[in-house]
């Protein structure tokens, strides 16, 4: 089971929540979108069945379920009780106070089409809902909570919370999708008796186990998986109904049909009515029309019968046989003392990693939790729940051990502090660390004069180098070891990088180009006027393989001289592809998406064949698939280090200036003023929600394609491209530019069509096509599906129809990783972007770039987007992960203390403080040297912030000891435990470090 959670706000306006639900009277749904809303709308809301909704109110573990009308929801959304309008707490009037959070149940669709089959099932999968209902809203009491004190400092049990359920039958297109929501209220009572809000921070940072617990119940639940095996159907390794998947996607296809339906008909109104946005009523009509076309005889209003009739229709059109009786299979179980705990610990590790990557590699207790949880639900057991608590614990000690603790000895640690990490990922950067300390050496740089002679050989007339460009060219001829050349998008790498070339050249040295994709690669070679190879490929010629193990983990080998490749079954006879020799250069383009693991083999090959190494890129762009800090680490080790400052794509000087800006806002307030310069230069578009964003999206696709014009379409996640991509190619097909004449099956079972834009995502040497690269479909034969590339129309290549199903999928929009060194003449950026995201898109577009935020106000708006462009400070070393694991633990709420002497009361608060205090500096001075990336600055600056981290550290100890001493007079309670507990708990910051380092030289 899948689902999110969200946090609904009261709004400007108090525009409703009537975007995250539609609780209408058919159970259309809108719990795709995302825009914040609040209490005033409700009564629009649920016009169309005013009569109920079920509360569940959890007090010690007992639920207690009632009834609230139209006005008694109202109250209770906007923070009263239903019952007598007094108000709970404090009231919050901000337009950005939450309301509710907003959790969904969301199953597979083929659970939603088991049940449309079979009413037995369609009982159980109910039950199942409920089973997984009670036990979600037990857990919310359980383990969240009420934050009180100055700043919310103190965390506060909860006695008592309150659950408004919804439950839908369909999705807002009206497709078969049986989901709930669970509306956790705000409001909640505190166990010391005290109404005030629950803190939201740590319900989203939860979600993650209770997505896992959907999961686990899913596959594990006894009755539900009984009754699936008593209908004929089993459940695949995905937790899909193996027997029902392949109606999915034809289904989704039509909602996808139905998207573009409702977009002309918005169009359309818009048209009609000029500045003014539907209402609520309005859009319900639009839905229902968007369905109803093109479907003959079709009624344009449904009733429930009918609409069941009509989607066993479809259902019966995709497979003849899919409402046929099954005969009953039998239910295979693995018995909870066969299963591998070890394994089970290892796949949790891995998932909790996975997930770390935009953390620097640290998770959390809750993220090794969901980890346990869902290595669990795929062992194949089946049994009630209550008897895998017991193993699930027992996997997650042993995660545990798998982990290196960045808070050791911190005691009352709060779960959801990212204060763990991978014993292999905090290995692999210790490594890496000391693999470049080997490799550092200091060299000259190539002179000027000679710089110039070369680039006057292979630049044309009125292309010059600036200044740093040079410097750039000195350092990558010259003959330091390690060179880092950092630079913003559009600001000449590759220019530079053909000057280098020749200035190496004519010394006689090599300069060997990769990239971590060969994509990436290729734009190289093209660009430069060289060959140039993926990185993996240069890896792979000497020796290095790459794989997975049982658990799922990443695992480098290296094959010996003489030794028989796996893969092959050929003895390995060295490198011969692209050996290497003292005094080549490896340039590595675009290493900001260098991983740890693979820096790690290029830094070996580098130290065994005498070869230097320059990374040039950008780590400000999109990161690596896996764990990121690679070239920041070379950075901090490498003796030339040169950063591009200029930016020469842009036809607009003043926007040049202004993405520069945009790359790294210094504070919160910069990225507010690059913002609203945005907002002046019209290049921030305000939505309503989500499906506007969406129309705009496609709009803008036909606006710049009319001009035949490139336009790239960022997006934030791959559903919004997949969504994105097929509205586009159904206005197409709608507007006669594509025919359903010939058809190819692509990823996914998308549909592709002679006109597509497309995306391959896998290399194929046989056929010469790239990973991420984008094509047009020419042409669709009984042999294959022939590609033209979409930088040059002669570029063409033709791919089977099986690696079309497996590789090939729509790209008319795509995530930031797919446009990451795409140039186009148009770039609009979709909602929900991260600050990468956010800056790959708008530096794409020659001449014009736009982000599109979803807000009510033009503030609002603005305010997005400044927030979409802060990044956090860098975590390249383990000491940068200490210190953002201590500086998020100060933020988060503690346990109240123990009721000490009045006389420690006040030394207590000035070490509370002076804590504080002191992992800001240490923060402050890893991002100052984070940042810096070897920019030449006297360092006065620098000194000042350590010395007096230094002084006031050396008086925490003091005072530390001074309250060790005050708690044993006062207590006479040396070995007491709360006492010692309390006494660690405000221990100097110093000390854990010191611990975690110590644990460290072992890996």
């Amino acid at each position: 089971m899948r689902g999110g959670l969200e946090r609904w706000k009261r709004g400007v306006g108090s525009q409703g929540v009537r975007q995250a639900i539609a609780y209408a009277f058919e159970g259309s749904c809108d719990s795709h979108l995302r825009t914040a809303a609040g209490v005033e709308a409700l009564a629009t809301y649920g016009a169309a069945d005013p009569a109920w909704v079920t509360r569940f109110t959890v007090e010690a573990g007992v639920i207690t379920p009632d009834t609230l009308d139209g006005q008694q929801l109202r109250r209770w959304v906007d923070g009263r009780d239903p019952a007598t309008d007094e108000r709970r707490g404090r009231d919050l009037t901000s337009p950005d106070a939450d309301l509710i959070l907003d959790g969904t149940i969301n199953a597979p669709k083929s659970y939603s089409i088991a049940a449309m089959i079979e009413p037995d099932l369609a009982r159980e999968f109910e039950a199942l809902q409920d089973r997984l209902r009670d036990r979600i809203i037990k857990t919310w009491l359980s383990e969240l909570n009420a934050r009180r004190g100055a700043g919310g400092s103190i965390r506060e049990s909860l006695h008592r919370v309150e659950v408004v359920e919804l439950q839908h039958r369909r999705s807002r297109a009206l497709d078969p999708h049986i989901h709930r929501h669970l509306w956790l209220n705000v409001k909640v009572l505190g166990a010391d008796g005290k109404w005030s809000n629950v803190d939201s921070r740590v319900a989203m940072k939860m979600q993650t186990v209770i997505n896992a617990e959907g999961e686990l119940a899913a596959r594990t639940d006894p009755q539900w998986v009984s009754a699936l095996a008593r209908h004929g159907f089993t459940l695949n390794v995905d937790g899909e109904i193996a027997e029902l998947t392949h109606a999915v996607r034809p289904l989704s296809r039509r909602s996808t049909q139905i998207e573009a339906n409702r977009a002309v008909l918005l169009a359309a109104w818009r048209g009609d009515h000029p500045g003014l946005e539907p209402s609520p009523d309005e859009l319900h009509r639009i839905d229902r029309l968007a369905w109803a076309k093109a479907r003959p005889n079709k009624p344009g209003d449904i009733d429930e019968a009918t609409w069941e009739r009509l989607i066993a229709d479809e259902l019966v059109a995709i497979d003849d046989t899919i409402m046929h009786v099954r005969d009953e299979v039998a239910l295979r179980s693995t018995s909870v003392d066969d299963l591998d705990l070890g394994l089970l610990a290892a796949e949790a590790v891995v998932e909790a990693d996975a997930r770390s990557a935009s953390c620097g590699g640290r998770f959390s207790l809750f993220d090794i939790r969901a980890g346990a949880t869902r290595a669990v639900s795929a062992s194949g057991v089946a049994t009630a729940r209550e008897d895998l608590q017991a193993v699930i614990d027992d996997v997650i000690d042993r995660a545990l051990e798998q982990t290196v603790d960045l808070l050791e000895g911190e005691a009352e640690r709060p779960a959801h502090i990212k204060g763990y990490m991978a014993s292999v990922t905090a290995a692999a950067k210790v490594d890496l660390a000391a693999r470049f300390d080997a490799l550092t050496q200091a060299g000259v740089r190539v002179e000027d004069e000679e710089i110039a002679d070369a680039a006057s050989a292979v630049l044309t007339a009125g292309i010059e180098l600036e200044d740093r460009q040079v410097e750039a060219v000195g350092a990558i001829a010259g003959t330091d070891r390690l060179v880092s050349v950092t630079g913003p998008a559009g600001a000449g790498k590759t220019t530079m990088l053909r000057v280098a070339k020749a200035a190496l050249a004519r010394q006689g040295r090599r300069m060997v180009v990769v990239a971590p994709t060969k994509k990436a690669a290729s734009v190289a070679a093209r660009e430069i006027g060289t060959s140039a190879s993926s990185l993996h490929a240069l890896l792979g010629d000497h020796g290095f393989r790459w794989g997975r193990d049982a658990a799922g983990a990443e695992v480098w080998t290296r094959l010996a001289v003489g030794e028989i490749d796996p893969t092959s079954g050929i003895a390995y006879a060295g490198p011969h592809r692209y050996p290497l020799v003292a005094g080549d250069r490896i340039v590595v383009d675009e290493a900001g998406m260098v991983d740890l693991h693979t820096a790690n083999a290029l830094a070996t090959i580098a130290a065994e064949s005498g070869a230097g190494i320059a990374m040039v890129g950008d780590h400000l762009q999109a990161r690596p698939v896996g764990h990121s800090g690679a070239m920041a680490t070379m950075t901090r080790r490498a003796t030339a280090v040169v950063e591009l400052t200029a930016v020469h794509r842009f036809s607009d000087p003043g926007y040049a200036a202004l993405t520069l800006r945009m790359r790294e806002p210094a504070s919160k307030d910069a990225a507010l003023e690059v913002a609203t310069e945005l907002a002046h230069r019209d290049q921030v578009h305000r939505v309503s929600d989500h499906v506007q964003a969406r129309d705009v999206m496609v709009e803008s696709y036909f606006r710049w394609a009319a001009g035949l014009r490139r336009v790239a379409l960022v997006t934030s996640t791959n559903e919004e491209a997949d969504a994105i991509n097929e509205a586009i190619q159904q206005r197409r097909v709608d507007r006669g530019e594509l025919t359903l004449t010939r058809i190819a099956v692509g990823r996914g079972e998308q549909r592709l069509l002679e006109g597509d834009t497309v995306q391959t995502r896998k290399n194929d040497r046989a056929t010469g096509v790239e990973n991420r690269a984008l094509w047009v479909v020419r042409r669709i034969s009984a042999d294959g599906v022939e590609l033209a590339s979409v930088n040059d129309s002669v570029d063409v290549r033709v791919v089977s129809r099986d690696y079309a199903a497996d590789h090939v999928h729509l790209a008319y929009a795509s995530t930031v990783h797919g446009i990451q060194g795409e140039t186009t003449d148009a770039s609009i950026v979709g909602p929900g972007v991260d600050a990468a995201g956010l800056y790959v898109g708008m530096t794409r577009g020659r001449t014009h770039n736009e982000a599109i935020a979803v807000a009510r106000t033009d503030a609002a708006a603005t305010q997005q987007i400044a927030e979409s462009m802060m990044r956090g400070v860098p975590e390249v070393s383990i000491d940068d992960s200490v210190r953002a694991a201590r500086s998020e633990l100060g933020r988060a709420a503690r346990p109240a203390a123990p009721d000490v002497g009045d006389d420690l009361r006040q030394l207590n608060k000035w070490m509370h403080a002076t804590r504080r205090t002191l992992l800001r500096l240490d923060s402050q001075i890893a991002g100052n040297d984070a940042s810096a990336h070897g920019r030449h600055a006297d360092g006065s600056a620098e000194r000042n912030l350590v010395e007096a981290r230094d002084a006031l550290r050396d008086w925490y100890e003091s005072a530390s000891r001074r309250h060790e001493d005050l708690l044993r007079r006062h207590r006479g309670l040396d070995g007491d435990a709360v006492s010692r507990a309390y006494f660690e708990d405000t221990a100097a910051p110093s000390a854990s470090p010191n611990a975690s380092r110590a644990s460290l030289r072992g890996l």
